[in-house]
């Protein structure tokens, strides 16, 4: 049956300005046309009219670790639940971000292959929820950056081995974790492999046609990826010592920007956290601690985005769903975010939805609204090119040409939607 989807106005994933009075058509779960003025005159189409609504493509989260609980549990401890109880994790945190009217998630990090087994009860509706890209096990040295999820190598050969089984296994793309990071123990302040290792996990991706990004807490390890020829940096962090301290290098900030490699800066990470221990009635001293320096490292993360952005980085919209606090319906704080930062609410929407799906290389099927893609639509009131809040506010989900159901505001978490800036 042909479904038309009528609004005041629709953004089409790509940058480009709104169409007014837009139609949307949708038949065999694909967009068939972007009509204008209203819907031509189909017989037994079904049409669906939404007054003072945006129509946009659904958004895409290109970071989130589906495994995790986004409550504050530690890596050390998630990872002490069975794998059957990690995929029910991850189907329920899918489930979580579509309601949202996310309508891909793009996980970066999982336990062994459980990422790829609830991609695959997704595909075949024995799940709902997002559906899922994924890596698997990021790869990283023996005792690194989320060492118990499995992806543990050393070595040029071990690791070129690794990318192979990994794509034997499923992914869709490899994650490579450069510096330490929230792991007990790792050095975020320094990177991870040497330059011959990294080179050789990047030729391996590549030979067999995979993207590759990679987890940059330092400088070094941002200089140690550019040289690499990879094709995206989580975070982009400028750690320079084992206290946290963080100085922006202005060089190494313009090596990057023209190297075209587009960042996830995950910024709603640190800000949901901020949110947490903000509202905790009852914090312990060391707590008080730890909120102090979350709130600089917020603010530090910010600035670095700016910087970033004015040096020629493009970013795409990621939230880092599931570590700390972060929950996998707060894609609008991290678009809120990259506003505070100085993009526009135009660029924002763009790099989660249209830029997001080319970065990671799925635009060919979605991320924006064109005849012959997946009908992959939302609709939000109002216009969240005046405020991008009211992405909070879905009416209704297209996954594939299928209806989902929208959380609603009510239904979101209170870390998605109360941030403010220290």
């Amino acid at each position: 049956m042909t479904m038309f989807v009528r609004a005041d106005r629709l953004l089409d994933g790509t940058g480009a300005d709104p169409i007014a009075d837009a139609v949307v058509e949708i038949a065999d779960g694909r967009i068939v046309a972007i009509h204008q003025g209203g819907a031509p005159d189909v017989a037994d189409a079904e049409v669906l009219e939404f007054k003072g609504a945006t129509i946009l493509p659904g958004l895409i989260d290109t970071h989130v670790h589906l495994n995790l609980p986004g409550d504050g549990t530690l890596i050390e401890e998630a990872m002490r639940e069975s794998p059957g109880v990690l995929v029910a994790t991850a189907v329920g945190a899918a489930g979580k971000a579509l309601g949202a009217g996310i309508t891909t998630v793009r996980d970066v990090g999982a336990y062994q292959t459980t990422s790829f087994d609830v991609r695959r009860a997704v595909e075949l509706g024995y799940a709902t929820g997002a559906t899922v890209v994924a890596c698997g096990q990021p790869i990283t040295i023996t005792g690194g950056h989320t060492w118990p999820l499995g992806g543990e190598a050393d070595g040029i050969e071990p690791l070129r081995r690794k990318v192979r089984q990994l794509i034997k296994d499923g992914a869709q793309f490899i994650k490579v974790m450069g510096s330490g990071g929230g792991t007990v123990g790792t050095a975020s302040w320094r990177p991870a492999f040497t330059q011959a290792e990294l080179d050789a996990i990047v030729d391996e991706a590549h030979r067999n046609e995979r993207k590759l990004t990679i987890h940059c807490l330092c400088p070094e390890a941002i200089d140690q990826a550019i040289r690499a020829g990879v094709d995206q940096i989580e975070h982009a962090g400028f750690i320079v010592n084992p206290a946290g301290e963080q100085r922006y290098d202005p060089a190494v900030g313009e090596r990057l920007g023209k190297s075209g490699i587009p960042v996830t800066a995950t910024l709603a990470v640190g800000a949901t956290l901020v949110n947490v221990l903000r509202d905790k009635a009852d914090r312990t001293p060391a707590e008080d601690k730890m909120y102090d320096r979350w709130q600089r490292m917020v603010a530090d993360n910010l600035a670095q985005y700016t910087q970033l952005a004015e040096a020629g980085v493009r970013h795409v919209a990621g939230t880092d769903a599931g570590w700390r606090y972060a929950s996998f319906d707060s894609l609008p704080l991290e678009m809120e975010m990259m506003s505070f930062g100085g993009t526009s609410a135009a660029q924002v929407i763009a790099a989660a939805t249209g830029f997001a799906a080319e970065v990671i290389g799925i635009a060919d099927r979605t991320g924006t609204l064109a005849p012959g893609l997946d009908a992959d639509i939302i609709v939000v009131d109002g216009n969240p090119l005046d405020s991008l809040d009211a992405l909070r506010d879905v009416r209704f989900i297209l996954q594939k040409g299928k209806r989902q159901v929208p959380a609603g505001r009510a239904g979101m978490t209170p870390a998605a939607t109360s941030f403010s800036l220290p």
